[in-house]
């Protein structure tokens, strides 16, 4: 879900605003995000103590595929 939450936001999206978007602490998304980043999905750009996230291409796809998979249930 958290990759479709950045798929969809109209703006920058920090690990602080998107762990208050998906109600979950902000310890366990910022874990659940370096996963994400080894995998490839997610760049993170640290500008001070804050985090702007950004999807790679490989993220990008995936967040699609969960937002079709979403419409058919």
């Amino acid at each position: 879900m958290m990759l479709v939450e950045l798929r969809n936001a109209k703006n920058e999206v920090y690990a602080s605003s998107l762990a208050k978007n998906i109600d979950c602490t902000y310890s366990h998304v910022v874990k659940i995000l370096q996963e994400m980043e080894e995998e490839g999905l997610i760049n993170f750009d640290k500008q001070g103590r804050l985090k702007l996230l950004t999807l790679t291409k490989k993220g990008t796809d995936v967040a699609g595929k969960i937002d079709e998979i979403r419409g058919v249930l």
